[in-house]
């Protein structure tokens, strides 16, 4: 009984850690004047009062891209989704499926009124930050006997502590290296 506690212990630990280092990176990002990327929510095609309505993606605040993860300036944090630069989306060509998967994606971007340019980011689940929820996560960010980790991607398995994940990740986006 006493090695359940002091695990639950440690993991409560290890998940306030994970809050304060993410309000922490929202501090220093701030601070550094750091780019940020739109966030969106993709509005699937459906009818308004019988008036067909085409996909758009629909802005929902701004996050620091880091790897992974994506920060929001309140210190949510989301698994990255998929991205798309917002762009005309051009002419039907019939390329392939994904290049037309793509257009449709800048079509609804361009429709979601985003600067042309801008990298909208999407599709992108929140993380929930709860001691059960990171036990049991399949997504990028994981609690294992009260050690934060990072995974590289969704098929992988190899991880990666996730304090210095974000001190280097926050540190390249505070501090981008010349010419980039």
């Amino acid at each position: 009984m006493d090695e359940l506690s002091d695990q639950d212990s440690r993991d409560r630990e290890a998940v306030a850690r994970i809050r304060d280092a993410l309000a922490e990176a929202v501090g220093q990002l701030t601070e550094a004047g750091a780019r940020d990327e739109a966030l969106a929510v993709l509005v699937p095609r459906r009818r308004t009062f019988g008036i067909p309505r085409e996909p758009v993606l629909r802005p929902e605040g701004r996050v620091w891209r880091l790897g992974v993860l994506l920060l929001g300036r309140d210190g949510t944090l989301f698994a990255t989704g998929q991205l798309v630069r917002a762009t005309p989306p051009g002419r039907t060509q019939y390329v392939s499926v994904s290049a037309e998967t793509r257009r449709a994606y800048r079509a609804a971007a361009e429709r979601g009124h985003f600067r042309d340019g801008e990298t909208v980011d999407f599709d992108a689940p929140e993380i929930e930050l709860t001691v059960q929820a990171l036990r049991a996560s399949t997504g990028p960010l994981l609690l294992r006997d009260g050690v934060a980790l990072v995974r590289w991607s969704a098929s992988s398995e190899q991880t990666v502590g996730f304090p210095a994940y974000l001190a280097e990740r926050v540190d390249l986006l505070a501090n981008p290296p010349q010419g980039a």
